[in-house]
């Protein structure tokens, strides 16, 4: 079970997010997954994990790296960094060109082997930082 679960959420940001393959969604959401901090415009479940995904990729170019990924009981953690462009419009903000490295924390709940809840916490101050968006703080 261990090793599927691993494999799942590997398959989450390895083809889904890098790749863009939201087809596989199907096989490794579940079609009520929730969204616990979607984005604005996201719609629920499988079909706005989705539009999450295309959000991102259109708008930011990621490409994440897996740190850590532990698995505890029906829940999974995923330490990553994302490094990214601003290739394409995103919440409005037309693209800067401009690169980002950010690190994040994902918790999932899963159900029968696929994703059906996500938490998370990102760094999304020093991404609007790096992307010329928001001035750094004086003295950084």
């Amino acid at each position: 079970m261990r090793a599927s679960t691993e494999k799942t959420v590997r398959r989450f940001y390895d083809e889904v997010l890098n790749q863009g393959a939201t087809a596989v969604l199907d096989e490794i959401t579940t079609e009520g997954y929730v969204e616990n901090d979607p984005l604005p415009g996201q719609g629920t479940g499988r079909t706005g994990l989705a539009e999450r995904v295309t959000m991102l990729r259109v708008g930011l170019a990621p490409k994440f790296t897996l740190h850590d990924v532990i698995i505890d009981g029906d829940r999974a953690a995923v330490r990553w960094t994302n490094e990214g462009t601003h290739v394409g419009e995103f919440f409005g903000i037309p693209a800067t060109g401009n690169s980002f490295t950010i690190t994040g924390i994902d918790v999932y709940r899963l159900e029968h082997g696929k994703l059906a809840e996500h938490w998370h916490v990102v760094d999304v101050y020093s991404m609007l930082i790096q992307l010329g968006i928001v001035p750094a703080p004086q003295g950084a």
